[in-house]
């Protein structure tokens, strides 16, 4: 009986850490933390990009964010989705990113290619700061497939799509999802945490902007 009480113990034990593993990885800061964050820019090419709602905008935040990201320290990672027809990067974007290199993909979520998931893993990202486009199909998707095993934060004014109906329909499936939606300028300031920090100084004008 002795033995067999142990046993169950230990099978409930099991079923417990099955059950509750998810929640453990999504125990997170509510606040965004540079130490975990990576921030991804998708898809930003040449023929996707001038078919966008409001692109100036669009490239703008992602040019601001690239250069917060490289300031703070905090890594970056850039996808093409099938450049051979959809053209490379952007040069607004290519000018920032120099010496990365993109990872290219068929798949419309960034999860499909093996080189993306690697390059997640030597990072050891906790939480995807996503930008990019089209935010209906590649962004959703990336999202919520990362909202598995990561904590992920959508930059609503950094990604967009042909029509402003499909920009507002993926935020608010991705909203039910239980991912969280910011802005350029909120995830700045808590990534930041403090005005006294040597950050801080560094990106002080970027802000302002």
């Amino acid at each position: 009986m002795k033995v067999l009480t142990i046993s169950v113990r230990k099978s409930l034990r099991a079923i417990f850490r099955f059950l509750l593993g998810p929640l453990r990885r999504r125990v997170y800061s509510k606040l965004l933390e540079k130490k975990v964050s990576v921030l991804v820019v998708v898809d930003m090419q040449e023929k996707l990009v001038p078919l966008l709602v409001g692109k100036e905008e669009i490239i703008r935040n992602i040019v601001k964010l690239i250069k917060f990201c490289k300031a703070c320290k905090i890594p970056i990672l850039l996808t093409e989705q099938y450049p051979k027809g959809l053209g490379r990067t952007i040069g607004e974007i290519r000018a920032e990113l120099e010496s990365l290199a993109p990872i290219e993909k068929t798949s419309f979520s960034c999860f499909g290619s093996k080189v993306f998931k690697r390059a997640l893993k030597k990072i050891k990202a906790k939480t995807l700061i996503l930008t990019g486009i089209e935010a209906h199909v590649c962004v959703m998707q990336t999202a919520l497939e990362a909202s598995k095993d990561f904590r992920v934060c959508v930059i609503a004014d950094a990604i967009s799509s042909r029509t402003a109906e499909n920009v507002k329909i993926a935020l608010q499936r991705m909203r039910d999802a239980g991912i969280t939606v910011s802005s350029t300028e909120m995830a700045m300031y808590e990534l930041l945490k403090d005005s006294k920090t040597k950050d801080f100084r560094e990106v002080r004008q970027l802000l302002r902007t």
